[in-house]
């Protein structure tokens, strides 16, 4: 059982799958006993996780579409845009959802108050499971053993909040060691969850203009993304246009 393709973006196999298919496949690779590696990639990852793009062609990792900017690429490197916007804010609740029984969740990232906002809304709000936690700060430095901790609390998902692109090297350093199915990077998910930062409304976030949002209320964090690094972006794709990679496959079965 395999997503039935990959669209390179700048070298990048994403995959092209709706919400649907892509927990079907991750709650199936669970059941299978199969570990995979979820990235979400929107223009900054494309730029920020430059040096890791070999180590994640493999079949263990998917890395699926987040964001307009990667839509337009498609559209202007495949002439086809991807089926549905794949973020993990939104997709993560749905994963949680579609799954037939409460999955066992270890969480990590974060400042320790909305780590801890952010897990009693896992365990309130989704009806999951969390069987662990360690923030992005002291407890990340702190816990040198945390792979062993982690293991001991037997996660079926682990999800990593620490930003492009600490959170997918962290993944890729560990995830062999790891006992858990799933890993996922979420990047500012937990502060959405603990209320710490807003979601753009759904007006806003259905005329793809979320990012717009986001700028508007961080600008100083956010413009250099938003700006030069979109133009990093699409210069890779240009780049890499006729670059199809190893990664790149079809499959009938679903």
């Amino acid at each position: 059982m395999g997503l039935p393709i990959t669209l390179p973006i700048a070298g990048f196999p994403v995959r092209v799958a709706t919400q649907q298919e892509l927990a079907t496949f991750l709650l199936t690779s669970l059941r299978n006993r199969q570990k995979m590696s979820v990235f979400f990639a929107n223009t900054n990852f494309i730029v920020q996780c430059r040096n890791l793009l070999d180590r994640m062609r493999d079949r263990s990792v998917a890395i699926v579409n987040d964001g307009i900017g990667m839509d337009l690429a498609a559209a202007m490197v495949h002439g086809r845009r991807f089926k549905e916007n794949l973020n993990g804010t939104d997709f993560t609740p749905f994963l949680f959802r579609t799954a037939s029984t409460p999955l066992r969740v270890y969480m990590i990232g974060g400042r320790p108050e909305v780590l801890a906002r952010a897990s009693e809304f896992v365990h309130q709000r989704l009806c999951q499971r969390v069987v662990g936690v360690c923030d992005g700060y002291d407890g990340l430095k702190n816990t040198p053993d945390l792979v062993a901790h982690i293991n001991q609390a037997k996660p079926d998902v682990v999800l990593v909040a620490l930003g492009n692109p600490v959170q997918e090297r962290w993944i890729l350093d560990h995830r062999d060691a790891l006992d858990a199915g799933l890993l996922m990077g979420v990047g500012a998910l937990f502060d959405f969850w603990a209320g710490d930062k807003p979601r753009a409304p759904k007006l806003v976030q259905k005329l793809h203009l979320e990012w717009l949002y986001r700028l508007a209320l961080e600008p100083r964090r956010l413009m250099r993304r938003y700006t030069l690094d979109i133009l990093v972006f699409f210069s890779h794709c240009y780049r890499y246009r006729g670059f199809s990679g190893p990664a790149v496959q079809r499959s009938n079965t679903f």
